[in-house]
C-alpha cells in the first residue's frame, strides 16, 4: 500500500508455510508461467504490478496475498490482453475457434527485461550528498515508494547504471532511459513524524530522475 497510515502493525506468522491453501501454490504457478512462459514473450507482462496497484482499495484489502495475484493477472491482464476470453476462464475449456497465442522470439522478450546497463552516464549525485525524492504521481507503475516523495534524505552509495523500470498502463517501458541507481538514506522521522523511532532509519534504492539536489 505504498507506505501508507493506518494499515496497523505487520503481524509475524510463527513457522509461517509457503502456501497456506493449495490453491495458492497453483496461482503462483499459474503467474510464473504466463509471465515467464514463452507464450508471455513480448506481451506487456510486466504490467502486472500497476495491474495489481489498481485494484480499488477497498477490495484490495479485504484479498490475501494470492488473491490479489489472481485477480491482477489472471483476471484482468489476460482477458484484456486477449490472451483468453471471460468464457474460457468461466468454463475452464478452450474455444476452438479462436486462434493460438504466435510464440515470439526469445530476443523480443528480453528487450525491455535488460535492467542493467554499462553505458557511461555522468553520475548527479555523490555519496553523502543531501537528496529530495520527487513528489511524482504517474500513470502506470513507478518503483519511486509513495512514503519517501517529497522526503529528504542522504545518498549512501552508487549501484552503477541500470534502465529505467517505470512501466506505462499496459506494461510497456516508458523510455529507454539509462541512468544511475542510489542508495538513500532516510530518518524514520523525516517519513512519518515524531511517533517513529529517532534512532530508526529506511534506506531506499532509486533512480536519479526520482531526486533533486537538496
Amino acid at each position: 500500500m505504498g507506505g501508507m497510515h493506518g494499515m496497523g502493525p505487520v503481524k509475524a506468522e510463527a513457522n509461517e508455510p509457503v502456501f497456506h491453501e493449495p490453491w495458492e501454490g497453483r496461482v503462483y504457478a499459474l503467474v510464473m508461467s504466463v509471465v515467464a512462459g514463452p507464450w508471455a514473450r513480448g506481451r506487456g507482462w510486466p504490467s502486472f504490478r500497476f495491474s495489481l496497484e489498481r485494484i480499488p482499495a477497498a477490495q484490495y484489502l479485504k484479498m490475501s496475498y494470492y488473491e490479489r495475484w489472481f485477480e491482477a493477472l489472471l483476471l484482468n491482464r489476460v482477458i484484456e490482453s486477449g490472451f483468453v476470453t471471460p468464457a474460457e476462464i468461466s468454463t475452464g475449456e478452450v474455444d476452438p475457434s479462436r486462434p493460438l497465442p504466435t510464440l515470439l522470439s526469445r530476443s523480443t522478450a528480453t528487450e525491455e527485461r535488460d535492467f542493467r546497463n554499462r553505458a557511461q552516464v555522468f553520475a548527479q549525485f555523490a555519496i553523502g550528498q543531501r537528496v529530495r525524492a520527487r513528489n511524482m504521481n504517474p500513470l502506470g507503475h513507478t518503483r519511486l515508494p509513495r512514503y519517501v516523495r517529497g522526503k529528504h534524505g542522504t545518498v549512501t552509495h552508487d549501484h552503477g547504471v541500470f534502465n529505467l523500470q517505470d512501466t506505462d498502463i499496459n506494461g510497456h517501458a516508458v523510455g529507454r532511459f539509462s541512468e544511475h541507481v542510489y542508495t538513500v538514506r532516510f530518518r524514520s522521522r523525516e517519513l512519518w513524524g515524531d511517533r517513529a523511532s529517532e534512532r530508526d532509519v529506511v534506506y531506499v534504492d532509486l533512480w536519479e530522475r526520482y531526486l533533486d539536489a537538496a
